[in-house]
């Protein structure tokens, strides 16, 4: 079973991007609840006005992924509120610019405890009550940055080479129960993540700039076909998503090139991944 009239999806990251995407298709779906998170109150108020009218139980928290505190207190709502969880959608996640030079180990903490941390405390704690369904499914968002490690991505590659490493232990830990796991690998998304990107302590304004310019030439799938995609990988229980037709070529180019693919990644795309060099 993928998804049926008894799940209730919980989507981590909902005020904007592929969150909000996947919490307006999931109420598209003929099932009992969902609940969205964020830590952008505005945001998550915007998404959760575009689905409260649907025919699905819908519950809105203001949570801080980064804080295990914050994680349990997300279950004891979304208990009380809906009674089960069954899908689990670790999606938040920020933007860190700079070299490993140019960042603080503040900047790189600060990253690691959203993107990485935030999805271990995420299935620590839902775990238990994913296990006490008939059918459940965890996704975690990771990044074609979970394949490849262009340079000026070091924090953000090592949160989601992290997210994909523990999803595949995790999904091999689970094939034997009632529980499903899944990595997605978003390729190019066209959402605010480089716009909302922090900068580093020591990284020049300019580079801010030049990443959102390369972005939005790059980004060429939209929030709601991340989101088709991700709801297809629940219900075919695909164990790697990936979203684009970039994220297939990168994936590909990873696996045949190991040693040369940021040159034949920058050759077929025609720009350069460096920013501290011009495209």
């Amino acid at each position: 079973m993928s998804l049926s009239k008894n799940s209730v999806a919980i989507i981590t990251g909902a005020a904007s991007g592929i969150g909000r995407a996947l919490a307006v298709r999931f109420a598209q779906e003929e099932i009992a609840g969902i609940s969205i998170s964020d830590v952008n109150e505005k945001g998550l108020d915007e998404t959760f006005q575009m689905i409260e009218n649907s025919s699905v139980k819908v519950s809105k928290h203001l949570i801080d992924t980064s804080k295990l505190a914050e994680i349990e207190r997300l279950k004891t709502e979304v208990l009380a509120k809906h009674g089960r969880a069954t899908h689990l959608i670790n999606n938040a996640g920020v933007g860190l610019i700079g070299t490993f030079e140019q960042i603080s180990l503040e900047d790189f903490e600060w990253l690691m405890s959203i993107n990485f941390w935030g999805v271990i405390y995420g299935c620590k704690v839902f775990l238990p009550v994913l296990r006490e369904q008939e059918s459940a499914h965890i996704v975690n968002i990771s990044s074609v940055f979970g394949m490849v490690a262009p340079p000026e991505q070091t924090a953000y590659c090592s949160s989601k080479f992290a997210v994909r490493g523990f999803t595949e232990s995790l999904r091999h830990e689970l094939e034997d129960t009632n529980i499903r796991v899944s990595s997605v690998h978003p390729g190019g998304i066209k959402t605010n993540i480089a716009r909302n990107s922090r900068i580093g302590e020591n990284t020049p304004e300019e580079f801010k700039a030049q990443g959102v310019k390369f972005f939005d030439k790059v980004a060429l799938t939209t929030p709601e076909q991340a989101a088709e995609t991700i709801i297809k990988g629940i219900k075919t229980e695909n164990p790697r998503i990936l979203i684009g037709k970039d994220a297939h070529a990168i994936n590909y180019v990873s696996r045949l090139f190991p040693k040369k693919y940021l040159k034949i990644i920058e050759r077929l795309s025609g720009h350069r991944l460096d920013l501290r060099k011009k495209s």
